[in-house]
């Protein structure tokens, strides 16, 4: 992690990145795009995360049949203003090595717009930078689809585009 994006945690829980991005939408329809599989499909490189979105459930990321990315439980759910998730990457063995981590969406209206916080926190000091690397790939694409209602083209989401057919 590079000196701008990694921050020491108190108490040796590891290192973080945060993103934050300002969108215009309702914190409703922003939640709905966070927790919507076939939404998410569309921002998230082909990724849909499935859930029932419950405190403690547990969810699944991933291109069925193709790679399965991540995994994980929803350690606090409180929409449509933050969702706290533990994050186990799964697409590679050099990710699964890192083991888990954690993962904060907070939304917060500002005017007509919100503001969206993405903590990627508990990763060890020397994360494999493929752990947060996707983040703003992701975060544009989202922005874009709530925005415009098209999908953006990134290097992540050409990667797996159509491979779900």
């Amino acid at each position: 992690m590079n000196d701008e994006q990694a921050y020491t945690v108190v108490g040796g829980r590891g290192a973080m990145t945060v993103f934050e991005i300002y969108i215009k939408t309702t914190p409703e329809r922003l939640w709905e795009a966070i927790t919507s599989e076939q939404m998410r499909k569309r921002y998230s490189f082909g990724v849909g995360t499935v859930s029932d979105w419950s405190e403690g459930s547990e969810y699944k990321a991933a291109v069925p049949g193709v790679v399965e990315i991540a995994g994980g439980k929803n350690l606090e759910v409180d929409p449509p203003r933050r969702l706290v998730q533990s994050f186990t990457a799964l697409w590679s063995e050099d990710v699964r090595r890192e083991g888990e981590s954690r993962v904060t969406w907070e939304i917060e209206p500002v005017g007509t717009s919100c503001r969206l916080r993405v903590t990627h926190d508990q990763l060890s000091e020397t994360a494999n930078n493929e752990l947060y690397g996707g983040w703003p790939m992701i975060l544009s694409g989202l922005k874009t689809l709530l925005e415009t209602g098209e999908d953006l083209d990134t290097p992540g989401s050409l990667r797996y585009s159509g491979a779900a057919g």
